[in-house]
């Protein structure tokens, strides 16, 4: 296979439904090429329809997680009309990472810059490797980190994600654990199976509570309080209604493990 053929993307899924998708551009360290954001928006679709997954793990292939968009293709075409539809493209893809019925974990290996920062912010949990970094870094060519501003002001507190934005300075690992952009770091050995940890513990949840909390959990954070108190008591109310929540509230009465199948 040459060079050329060579996927942009790698899908696999185990016997449990837990899916992983790899970026697999290792020598342009992963940018978000126009070919690598069709390919996650074709794989995203597909997991969105499939109610056999339970988790996604988004990865990376090579030393950086995702260096952004790609600047040689963008540099190539400079229209108006090429951009507005490149970052129309791209905030489909952020969405669709939230939008998913299932949790999404970025497991972050290296670097993870400008749009590769934001799809790190947009993934639902993040494990990072003690070697990781973060940056978005556009602000130092001149170009203002508009997109990924959207993820990071939802994740880190305004005075962080400011600073991150207005330096375009990296920030370690820890420090993107301690104000929010990842969940948990662990040695770059220790990578996978800190991420399995987290696998584990939402493959033995039920599948519909997950993917109505995931969903309310969006929803309501982007309203009111007295709005998302509504979405929220009605959607505990529908997730009651449910098989797996009737005996988990029974076994949790009766002091036994609930059984989900």
């Amino acid at each position: 296979m040459t060079q050329t053929d060579t996927p942009c993307l790698l899908s696999a899924m185990d016997a449990r439904g837990v899916k992983t998708l790899t970026l697999n551009r290792p020598d342009a360290f992963n940018a978000l090429s126009e070919a690598l954001l069709a390919a996650l928006q074709q794989e995203l679709a597909l997991v969105a329809s499939d109610p056999s997954v339970r988790v996604v793990v988004l990865a990376a292939h090579g030393k950086a997680f995702c260096a952004g968009h790609d600047l040689k293709e963008m540099r190539a075409e400079p229209s108006l009309v090429y951009y507005q539809a490149l970052f129309a493209k791209c905030t489909e893809v952020m969405l669709a990472l939230q939008r998913l019925p299932v949790p999404v974990i970025a497991r972050v290996q290296g670097i993870a810059t400008a749009a590769g920062c934001q799809m790190v912010a947009m993934c639902d949990l993040a494990v990072a490797a003690s070697s990781a970094r973060f940056a978005v870094s556009g602000i130092k060519f001149g170009l203002f980190c508009a997109t990924p501003s959207v993820a990071l002001s939802r994740n880190l507190g305004r005075k962080a994600a400011l600073e991150m934005l207005l330096t375009g300075d990296f920030i370690s690992a820890e420090q993107a654990r301690q104000q929010g952009l990842v969940n948990r770091v662990a040695e770059p050995e220790l990578l996978d199976a800190a991420v399995e940890q987290l696998v584990q513990s939402i493959l033995a949840k039920p599948r519909l509570a997950v993917a109505m909390g995931k969903q309310l959990f969006y929803r309501q954070i982007e309203n009111g309080i007295e709005a998302a108190y509504t979405e929220a008591a009605h959607t505990m109310a529908c997730n009651m209604m449910d098989d797996s929540a009737l005996e988990g509230v029974q076994a949790f009465i009766d002091k036994r493990e609930p059984q989900w199948g």
